[in-house]
């Protein structure tokens, strides 16, 4: 397939939260999340320059529903800055659960970068953190690099990605979401909405095989 996308020496592929809980069997388990890797591997050829983010929560993380008497996951609370889906206990640090799914084969990747951290604020863009005011440095790592354009695969489509893409469009690149290389969880309409706000902001969709 002749390439929609050809990439050069200004391109970053952002690969979002490969981690065992994200993947069946896992505590915040995406659908057929497992299915993406060996097209991420692939995809991941093509790239002299990757970044891989990391869920990296501490155990008693403000996003967790087990931190809040009587709330179950999925339950929306309000927090300092406010709504916040509640989620299982996932991607703990040290855990088993916040690994790299073992079939994950990126040995290029450059940096990896970890979110979620702060006990207070959950985390779903690579760039920003919930309260949209906290950063994480890879807007500032994408400038002093001088990449221009990002793309991004992963999990899961309707948060992470979504969110990091349209944060890595407020940091001055152009962003593509390769989307057969993602999988989304889709609560409450979340997949949805998410191709709804990636058109409104002009943000393409590709597939793998268009990306080389």
């Amino acid at each position: 397939m002749t390439a929609r996308f050809p990439i050069g020496g200004t391109d970053l592929l952002l690969v979002v939260d490969i981690q065992n809980d994200f993947c069946p069997n896992g505590a915040l388990a995406v659908p057929h999340g497992d299915e993406i890797v060996p097209v991420i591997n692939r995809l991941a050829q093509s790239f002299a320059h990757v970044v891989l983010t990391q869920d990296w929560h501490p155990k008693d993380h403000s996003s967790f529903a087990s931190t809040h008497p009587g709330a179950k996951p999925y339950d929306t609370i309000e927090l300092s800055y406010g709504s916040q889906i509640l989620w299982p206990d996932h991607c703990v640090q040290e855990s088993v659960g916040a690994e790299f799914h073992r079939g994950l084969r990126i040995p290029q990747a450059e940096m990896v970068l970890r979110k979620g951290y702060h006990r207070r604020i959950d985390s779903y863009s690579a760039f920003r953190e919930n309260d949209r005011k906290t950063p994480t440095g890879l807007a500032g790592y994408l400038r002093e690099r001088g990449f221009e354009r990002v793309f991004i695969a992963g999990l899961a489509l309707d948060f992470c990605i979504r969110y990091s893409a349209e944060d890595a469009r407020d940091a001055g690149c152009s962003v593509i979401v390769v989307e057969d290389a993602s999988r989304a969880i889709d609560v409450g309409g979340s997949l949805q909405a998410t191709r709804k706000r990636l058109t409104e902001r002009g943000i393409p969709c590709a597939i793998a095989d268009e990306v080389h």
